[in-house]
């Protein structure tokens, strides 16, 4: 009698095989991930349009930003990038429990990255830097600054939070032998996760640092 299997089978149908699978399901990713490239670049084309006609109030508002939270994330981001990297190329090798370690590290760098933000939005609300009633800067257009601010910087969160979701569900699966590590859901996950990370390399300098000129 043959020896079973470690990991249920990754193939599903209709495919008949698992290279065919994996290049499907990466197509299908990368569909969604241009998706997202609108959103969030029809609100960068937006940002650049507000900011042409006022750029002296756009970079009083940017000069309210606080680098240190933002080079901090960056730096927590970039690292993750790495772990993630890490973790498909341990599961590529067939290193399960490896790969659900690094899964789990890009996972909780993920979870330091919004503590940072959740101190950072804290130190915005007692500046009075969210564009209501008693915003503390005096011109209109620094208004619409935070207004994309915070649009962006929070959209970016969710997605975290849900990379964090999904990253943590392959570790636990990877963890009790019950996902095989071949399978396209850890290539989705970690393109999903590099996304992620694009998208903060972009915010980042545009938010924080060429705004402020």
């Amino acid at each position: 009698m043959s020896e079973a299997a470690p990991f249920p089978s990754p193939l599903r149908e209709p495919w008949e095989s698992l290279g065919d699978q994996k290049r499907a399901a990466t197509f299908g990713m990368w569909l969604f991930l241009m998706s997202e490239m609108l959103f969030f670049g029809g609100a960068l084309i937006a940002f650049s349009y507000c900011r042409a006609l006022d750029p002296q109030a756009f970079a009083a508002a940017a000069r309210e930003t606080d680098l240190r939270f933002g080079g901090a994330n960056t730096l927590v981001l970039i690292t993750s990038s790495l772990t993630a990297t890490l973790a498909l190329r341990s599961a590529d090798a067939g290193w399960a429990k490896l790969s659900a370690r690094w899964l789990a590290v890009t996972a909780g760098l993920g979870v330091l990255f919004l503590i940072v933000k959740g101190f950072e939005y804290g130190d915005d609300l007692e500046r009075h830097l969210w564009p209501g009633a008693d915003f503390a800067i005096s011109m209109s257009a620094a208004r619409a600054f935070f207004g994309f601010y915070w649009i962006l910087t929070g959209a970016h969160a969710i997605h975290l939070a849900i990379g964090v979701g999904l990253t943590l569900r392959l570790a636990w699966l990877l963890s009790r032998a019950a996902l095989d590590p071949r399978s396209p859901q850890v290539e989705a996950a970690i393109l999903f996760w590099h996304l992620i990370d694009a998208f903060w390399i972009t915010l980042f300098p545009l938010l924080y640092i060429a705004s402020r000129a």
